[in-house]
C-alpha cells in the first residue's frame, strides 16, 4: 500500500530554508495541493525544451513591448504562494501588480496574468495546476500548448474549474483582461 505523504506550506518553506532543494538545478520542484512534484515532465531532472524556452523569451519580449512601463512585474519560472491550499507552484511566466516581493512570495492577489508553457506536462498544467489556479481566484490562466500549437485561455474561476475556457490559435489575437488595450498575436508563440 502507497502512503502519500503531504506537506503544509510552511513546512515546505522550512525545507527551502534549511537547503534541502540545493542546488536548486538539480531540485526543479514545486508544491501542489502539499506534494512535492517536480516542474517539469516526470522526473526532476528533466530538462526544458528549446520550443518551450523559445515560447516563454517570446512571452517575456511581447510583455516588454506591449506594457507600459510600472504597470506589471514580470515574473518568469518563480514561485509564488497558495499557502491556503498547501501550494507554491512555478508558473513558468506570469504578470503581477507592480511591487517589490523580496519579503514573501507573489499571492493570487498579486497575479494579473499567469502561464504555464507546456510540452510535457500538458496533463499536469491542465489537471492538478489549472484546479489549483482556480481555486485560488486568478483570473486569467493561459496554457501555451506547444503540441497542439495554440494557446488555451482559462478565465472566470469557480470552485475548482475555470467556467470559460477558449482556445486561440495562430492567426488569432489574445487580448489579456488586466490590459484589454494589449494583444497577442498567438502565431508569435509557434514560429513556422
Amino acid at each position: 500500500m502507497k502512503t502519500k505523504v503531504r506537506f503544509t506550506y510552511d513546512q515546505y518553506e522550512e525545507m527551502i530554508r534549511m537547503g534541502l532543494f540545493n542546488p536548486p538545478e538539480e531540485h526543479r520542484v514545486e508544491l501542489i495541493f502539499g506534494r512535492i512534484v517536480p516542474v517539469y515532465g516526470k522526473s526532476r531532472m528533466s530538462p526544458i525544451n528549446p520550443p518551450h524556452d523559445d515560447s516563454v523569451d517570446e512571452l517575456i519580449d511581447w510583455s516588454n513591448e506591449v506594457l507600459p512601463r510600472g504597470t506589471a512585474r514580470v515574473r518568469v519560472q518563480g514561485s509564488i504562494g497558495v499557502p491556503q491550499f498547501g501550494s507554491q507552484p512555478q508558473p513558468d511566466f506570469a504578470w503581477l501588480v507592480p511591487r517589490r516581493y523580496q519579503k514573501e512570495r507573489p499571492s493570487p492577489a498579486d497575479i494579473l496574468l499567469l502561464v504555464e508553457v507546456s510540452d510535457t506536462t500538458l496533463k499536469k498544467d491542465r489537471g492538478p495546476k489549472s484546479r489549483l489556479y482556480a481555486r485560488a481566484g486568478i483570473r486569467e490562466y493561459w496554457i501555451v500548448n506547444i503540441k497542439d500549437r495554440c494557446v488555451e485561455v482559462h478565465r472566470d474561476p469557480e470552485g475548482s474549474k475555470y467556467r470559460e475556457i477558449t482556445v486561440y490559435t495562430p492567426g488569432q489575437r489574445i487580448h489579456p483582461l488586466a490590459f484589454p488595450d494589449v494583444s497577442l498575436d498567438v502565431a508569435r508563440l509557434f514560429p513556422e
